[in-house]
């Protein structure tokens, strides 16, 4: 298996077809990666803006180029020596009438030939939540009428442009000229119409998370797996295809059996990750037959290296004060988790409870459940019908002795299946904890609380324990020996904001205090735009602290507090943003049942803080962030440099070579512009801190190492270096005669006292001696230095390459 250098996702679709994507190919082999890392380009539906909406898992989108435009993007890459990595969908695919499988689905019921493609729950009819009210009241309004099928000119219910195809003997023998009791005729159909609202609580498929437009694929069958998997293996076997990254791989009935067969069908040579979040001290499994993940855990362990784990308790302290309530994460996190269980993920719920009462007999038996799930710590565990893994067993042992008792349905999960039944359950019943925690953690919780907005974020935990670099290199020392070939990620698609907005926000922990006052300070600035509504007072004081935390992460470097053009392109973005955090929080607001008063007042105090009308603020604004920003590029860089060298693959998210203060998506996948990063990257020094020139020059400088010098990233060892001082982080990667020698900032608001990092007298750093007595290359400045028993430099930023004595 050949392991990337480095990956580069590109988004496609929003303008990016292969045409286009081919057209990179001489910037993205300047830049140093190895691999384009595609997002799914496998037929979607119409408009779709990210392509995990899959209607065709059999055809290469048309509305990308189509096969003979991906033949050309991939004969560009192979002539520019670089390899191809696809992103793709094994979990789910669209509920919809462009879906030629669901569609057949739709209109032969369990004797489609692909009923069993899907998760469906056969032992009712297929319900079809996309009426906007109750089939009887469309039906009443006149929305819901019968005509001919533009496809296959049979009779069909239609409603609005969508058409839902009746079965044959549903209407031969009937005048549909006349008038048809049309209740009597929905009623003989396989499907039920229903209200999209009905969904959370009685839905006869399995969806993915709470989208009920996605609908699951038994990819555990044989059939099914070859079916939908047909293309993608041709394209691996053909050599267009080098790689492949698995979304949502914990949604499947069984990740392991799925990985097993897919590397079977693949073979030994192609580079295979999963998307998956790891909570906690959580470990890949060691049996998976993957390279590693795609790198959300990463992200996590850098807020070690670069947070002022005291700040973050400041912080907190100031949040508490705001709001008037002691936070208690433990309690927000059960609280969270108790909502999907009882309302978003109600029909879930109630089926798997369902599925239980057939093997427990227990008064408590419902409660009982609902416990199990509020206390799981993780996504999931993979117990199959022969049991749980060793590492599951002891984490269900934990759970148990946290609730208290070892119940007849904890007892479920041991051992070997002794029937179907108990099989199904645990496989459901972990279909289920996964999304359950991630809609909690990730699109519920990271929206109620806004202590520290660069902690919210994707495979990491907010508020965690101390932050320190002895917690980072134990992280990088463990990723070493367990993923050393997994993606290293810093944005990606779905993170909450991009990496530079979090960089930024990690110098908040060095001046709380600081950033307290000036909350403070603006509050009473905007205190008349708070307005009194009868559930309190709108916004309140949390969501005025995720205001102001949001802004300062997503305000351009350069942005002046009158160019009020560049302030409305900002109003834009932002506007979006929160209306989506409001949501998702779901306390006076949400996507089921939007408060459109509360909503709209909290807007217009958003866009008040965006107003040219309004100097006094956006001086003070501008002014105030200032050495957060320069913060904020030092610390940028140290996150680049550290993924670049640390174990693990790098991977560059669209864009992200120079600056990305992205919010949730969708403004994550925005095209970057290309034109202006490849004149940045064709550009001589001096480099630009200002336009992420300097991270994108440095990346370039990097990559050529890694590129050379491959053995070393890939299986070199990893070194904690030891420092006196605590706003440096230093470490070595060593293969036989090779090494790096890595020294970056920590604490930049602190050591640079608030300017753009510049030359700093430093503490020696005593090196171990096979280290020592050495000539080393400056990768970043150029030249060479001479090492003896310490490593003395003033440089910020120090990358030093030796490969012999």
């Amino acid at each position: 298996m050949t392991i990337p250098t480095a990956t580069y996702r590109i988004q496609f679709r929003d303008g990016m077809t292969f045409d286009r994507a081919a057209r990179l190919v001489p910037y993205l082999k300047k830049l140093g990666v190895s691999h384009l890392y595609a997002s799914p380009i496998f037929t979607a539906t119409t408009h779709s803006t990210h392509g995990y909406d899959v209607t065709r898992a059999t055809q290469i989108d048309p509305a990308l180029g189509g096969r003979a435009g991906f033949d050309r993007l991939v004969q560009a890459l192979q002539n520019a020596g670089l390899g191809l990595i696809l992103d793709i969908v094994p979990n789910h695919m669209a509920a919809s009438l462009e879906n030629p499988w669901w569609r057949d689905v739709i209109a032969h019921g369990e004797h489609s030939r692909y009923a069993h493609f899907f998760d469906i729950d056969w032992s009712r009819p297929l319900t079809l939540p996309f009426l906007g009210t109750p089939f009887s009241e469309a039906l009443e309004k006149g929305e819901i009428s019968v005509k001919a099928d533009p496809l296959t000119g049979l009779p069909a219910f239609a409603y609005y442009d969508n058409v839902y195809p009746l079965t044959l003997d549903s209407w031969q023998g009937l005048n549909l000229q006349d008038k048809v009791d049309l209740t009597a005729l929905h009623e003989r159909q396989p499907y039920r119409l229903m209200s999209w609202t009905d969904a959370p609580r009685d839905l006869s498929y399995r969806r993915f998370f709470e989208i009920t437009g996605l609908v699951g694929v038994r990819v555990e069958d044989p059939e099914v797996f070859d079916a939908t998997h047909q293309l993608i293996l041709e394209l691996v076997h053909s050599g267009a295809v080098n790689g492949l990254r698995i979304d949502h791989i914990d949604g499947l009935a069984d990740p392991k059996g799925y990985l097993t067969r897919l590397r079977q069908q693949v073979g030994p040579a192609c580079y295979i990750t999963v998307e998956k979040i790891l909570a906690g001290d959580e470990a890949l499994a060691a049996d998976w037959p993957v390279s590693g993940t795609t790198g959300y855990e990463f992200i996590a362990a850098l807020a070690d290296a670069l947070v002022a784990g005291p700040g973050i308790q400041a912080l907190r302290h100031a949040y508490n004060a705001v709001t008037g309530k002691s936070l208690n994460m433990d309690a927000e996190l059960r609280a969270a988790k108790a909502l999907m269980v009882d309302r978003n993920f109600a029909g879930e719920f109630t089926r798997l409870l369902a599925l239980a009462q057939q093997l427990v007999a227990t008064d408590s038996l419902e409660n009982d459940l609902r416990e199990l799930l509020l206390a799981f710590p993780v996504y999931r565990t993979y117990a199959t019908a022969a049991g749980l893994p060793a590492t599951d067993d002891l984490l269900l042992q934990k759970i148990v002795a946290q609730i208290g008792a070892d119940t007849p349905l904890t007892r479920l999960f041991r051992g070997t299946a002794p029937d179907d039944a108990t099989a199904l359950f645990r496989t459901r019943f972990q279909q289920l904890s996964g999304p359950l925690m991630a809609k909690s953690v990730e699109d519920t919780l990271f929206f109620r609380q806004s202590v520290a907005l660069a902690l919210n974020e994707v495979g990491a935990e907010p508020l965690a324990g101390d932050f320190s670099p002895t917690r980072f290199h134990r992280a990088m020392q463990a990723r070493q020996q367990q993923q050393p070939a997994g993606l290293s990620s810093t944005s990606t698609h779905d993170t909450k904001r991009g990496e530079d907005a979090r960089a930024r926000l990690y110098a908040l922990s060095e001046a709380p205090e600081r950033w307290a006052a000036a909350v403070a300070r603006w509050r009473q600035l905007h205190q008349p735009f708070v307005r009194q509504l009868r559930d309190g007072p709108a916004p309140e004081p949390a969501v005025e602290w995720l205001l102001y935390q949001a802004l300062a992460g997503v305000w351009p470097v350069t942005l002046k507090p009158d160019d009020a053009p560049a302030l409305q392109a900002l109003e834009t973005r932002f506007i979006d943003f929160v209306e989506k955090a409001l949501r998702e929080a779901k306390l006076r607001t949400d996507w089921a049942e939007d408060n459109q008063h509360y909503e709209q007042t909290v807007l217009a105090y958003a866009r008040q803080l965006l107003s040219p009308d309004n100097p006094d603020f956006l001086q003070d604004f501008t002014t105030t962030l200032q050495p957060f920003i320069h913060a904020g590029l030092a610390n940028s860089l140290s996150q680049t440099l550290i993924k670049l060298v640390a174990p693990g693959v790098p991977d560059i998210y669209q864009g992200s070579e120079a600056l990305n203060f992205s919010l949730v998506d969708p403004d994550n996948r925005q095209p970057p512009d290309f034109a202006r990063l490849q004149q940045m990257l064709a550009e001589s020094p001096p480099y630009s801190w200002l336009n992420g020139q300097i991270k994108q020059q440095a990346i370039a400088a990097l990559l050529s190492v890694r590129q050379q010098h491959a053995p070393l990233f890939d299986t070199g060892a990893y070194l904690p270096l030891a420092t006196s001082r605590d706003d440096v982080i230093a470490f070595a990667r060593t293969d036989g005669d090779a090494a790096l020698l890595v020294v970056v900032p920590r604490l930049p608001f602190t050591a640079f006292q608030g300017q753009l990092p510049h030359p700093l007298p430093r503490a020696p750093i005593d090196l171990p001696a096979s280290l020592t007595a050495r000539r080393y290359r400056d990768v970043l400045q150029g030249g060479e230095i001479d090492v003896g028993d310490t490593l003395i430099s003033a440089e910020p930023y120090l990358v030093l390459f030796s490969s012999s004595q």
